[in-house]
């Protein structure tokens, strides 16, 4: 039987972890913690956001299936803070940007190192990598990845 995409928004929707209105406890072991009190919203736009990815982020999406022998999984357009990353992984926390041109903008790029600066502060790593890298490049970015991952995993 098929049923209809359901409001993420609705107070009664379990897919949304925190519950409208809902706190977030950053503290050890909750499950939860991986959306760092992201707003309901910000689920609702994430997933649009992964229904109309650029060609770049679709590409990497599948090569980031290349890593599973690092026992890890991303999650992509994940909601964070309140922010949306490209890609995120909770074991290592690691999020992956893919940026078009329009992050060469100097208004854009002070924004991204602003956001990027908060996300650290949150423990979390954050790695960009161009649109060209990805598309016509990917073998030594999945490298860079893979080299991250692991020093992460060393390190937390």
């Amino acid at each position: 039987m098929a049923t209809d995409k359901k409001n993420i928004l609705k107070e009664d929707n379990s897919n949304y972890p925190l519950g409208v209105g809902g706190s977030l406890s950053l503290g050890v072991g909750g499950s939860l913690k991986m959306f760092y009190g992201a707003l309901p919203i910000l689920f609702e736009l994430a997933r649009k956001l992964r229904d109309n990815q650029t060609e770049a982020e679709e590409y990497l999406w599948i090569q980031l299936a290349n890593l599973k022998h690092l026992k890890v999984r991303f999650k992509r357009q994940h909601p964070i803070l309140y922010f949306i990353a490209d890609f995120y992984c909770h074991k290592v926390k690691l999020i992956i940007e893919v940026d078009g041109g329009y992050h060469d903008i100097p208004e854009q790029y002070k924004y991204d190192q602003e956001r990027e600066h908060e996300l650290e502060d949150l423990g979390l790593k954050v790695i960009r990598f161009t649109n060209e890298q990805v598309l016509f490049n990917i073998e030594n970015t999945l490298k860079e990845i893979e080299e991250v991952i692991r020093e992460r995993e060393k390190n937390l």
